[in-house]
C-alpha cells in the first residue's frame, strides 16, 4: 500500500518538515528498501513479493524522486541531509533498527546508516562510494547522459521505444543485463522518474567528493555486485571488502547495475539472507554458489 508521511527533521536552523513516499507490505521484521540515483521505489517491485513473505517491507523514494517531493528550500542533497531525512522516516513510522538494504546511491545510504549504528542488517547492492576518481567521473557521465535524454526524448516517443524488446534496451541497458525483461510500462515509468526527478541534480554534484571508507562494526553487512555492472564496475566490490573487512561478498551473476529485474529470485535470497542473524551456517551455505 503506497503513502506519504510528513515528519520533522533536524536542520542547523532547526526543525523542517519532510515528505517521503513509500508502498508498505508484508510482515515479519521490517526491511527497508532505498533505490539508486534517478531512480523511484518501484525499481525493487521485482523482489517485493518474495521478500514480503518474511518480512515487513518499506520502499521508499528518496526526497526528491519518483512520488517524493524536494527536500524544504536551503537543505542540501548530500549524505548528512539525506541521513537525517531517512532517519526522521523511520523514526515517524515506528521502525526501531530496522533491517535497510539499497542500491547504488540507496546501497551508499544504507551503508551510512549502519555505520552509524541505526539499522540491524545492511545489504547493498553495487553501492556507490568505492570508486577511484576516474571510474566516478565516467559513471557520473553516464548518468548525465542518461538524465539528458530522458529529458529529451517525448513520450510518444518513449512509449513507442518501450513496446520492443530493441527499444527497451535502447533506454535500460546501461543499468540492467537483462533490459528486454522490462515490462513497456516499467520503462515507461522509470524513464519518466528519471527525467522529473526533482533531486537528480543536486545529488549528482554532492556526491562529486564522496568516498565510503569507514568500517561498518556489529551488525552483518553484505555487499553484492553484478557481474555484468556496466556503471560501477564490479571490481569496486573488492574495494569494499577492503573496506569493510567483516562484509561478505556477494557476486550476482549475469546482473547488471540494478539486479533486482535481472535475477529477482537470486536478489531476494540475499536480501533475505542478509537480514538474517549472522553468522550462520544456513546463511553460508545457501549463498555458497554465488559468493567471491
Amino acid at each position: 500500500m503506497s503513502a506519504t508521511l510528513s515528519f520533522p527533521v533536524p536542520t542547523p536552523h532547526g526543525p523542517q518538515e519532510a515528505t517521503l513516499s513509500y508502498a508498505r507490505v508484508g510482515a515479519g521484521e521490517p526491511l527497508v528498501l532505498l533505490h539508486g540515483i534517478g531512480h523511484h521505489r518501484q525499481a525493487w517491485d521485482p523482489v517485493v513479493d518474495i521478500l514480503a513473505t518474511e518480512r515487513e517491507v518499506i520502499a521508499v523514494d528518496l526526497p526528491g524522486f519518483g512520488a517524493s517531493p524536494a527536500l524544504p528550500e536551503g537543505l542540501p542533497y548530500d549524505l548528512a541531509t539525506t541521513h537525517a531525512v531517512l532517519g526522521g522516516f523511520c523514526s515517524a513510522l515506528g521502525l526501531d533498527r530496522p533491517h535497510v538494504a539499497g542500491n547504488s546511491l540507496g546501497g551508499l545510504l544504507a551503508l551510512e546508516l549502519g555505520r552509524q549504528g541505526h539499522v540491524r542488517s545492511v545489504t547493498a547492492l553495487s553501492p556507490a562510494g568505492f570508486w577511484s576518481e576516474s571510474e566516478r567521473r565516467y559513471a557520473f557521465g553516464v548518468l548525465a547522459g542518461m538524465r539528458a535524454t530522458a529529458r529529451r526524448l517525448p513520450l510518444p516517443l518513449v512509449e513507442r521505444l518501450s513496446r520492443t524488446s530493441l527499444g527497451r534496451t535502447a533506454l535500460t541497458s546501461t543499468i540492467y543485463a537483462r533490459p528486454g525483461r522490462r515490462s513497456p510500462a516499467d520503462v515507461v515509468a522509470e524513464t519518466l522518474a528519471l527525467a522529473h526527478a526533482e533531486g537528480f541534480a543536486e545529488t549528482l554534484r554532492a556526491g562529486r567528493d564522496v568516498l565510503f571508507t569507514d568500517d561498518v562494526p556489529g551488525i552483518p553487512v553484505t555487499i553484492a555486485w553484478g557481474s555484468r555492472d556496466r556503471l560501477l564496475i564490479p571490481r569496486q566490490g573488492a574495494r569494499a571488502k577492503r573496506v569493510i573487512p567483516g562484509a561478505r561478498l556477494v557476486r550476482l551473476p549475469g546482473c547488471g547495475h540494478v539486479p533486482m529485474n535481472d535475477d529477482p529470485a537470486l536478489v531476494a535470497r540475499v536480501l533475505l539472507d542478509g537480514s538474517r542473524p549472522q553468522p550462520s551456517s544456513a546463511a553460508s551455505t545457501s549463498l555458497s554458489t554465488v559468493a567471491l
